[in-house]
């Protein structure tokens, strides 16, 4: 089943790169752009919960989905770049694991404990 998640997530991931080539940029800005949505992450400087607030806010796939179709409606091809970074990097984090974080700490995912669990 896991194998099954990862290649949903995969396709997803294609989809999303799909929907990027549509949108015009040079392509030299997916990788420049890829790994943006963790600067999340310094919300953990201010704690677990409020890290984790930050963290989820930026990869759930219903707020990329969201920011694409308001770049969509306003004619703001940014905002519909924003949302299809955010949809490429979340399907890149599940490939990887890396899902959403419950605050008790950010190894804690939905997807299970990352790292080594005997530590």
């Amino acid at each position: 089943m896991k194998n099954l998640l990862k290649l949903e997530e995969l396709a997803l991931m294609v989809l999303g790169i799909f929907m990027f080539g549509l949108l015009g940029y040079q392509w030299w800005w997916l990788p420049v752009l890829i790994l943006a949505p963790d600067i999340s992450m310094l919300g953990y400087l201010l704690g677990s919960k409020i890290g984790a607030a930050c963290y989820n806010v930026l990869h759930h796939r219903g707020f990329a989905i969201l920011l694409y179709f308001v770049g969509i409606y306003f004619m703001l091809p940014i905002i519909q770049l924003i949302g299809t970074i955010l949809f490429i990097h979340t399907a890149m984090d599940r490939i990887f694991g890396y899902g959403l974080k419950y605050d008790k700490g950010f190894k804690f995912t939905h997807l299970g404990e990352i790292g080594n669990k005997n530590e």
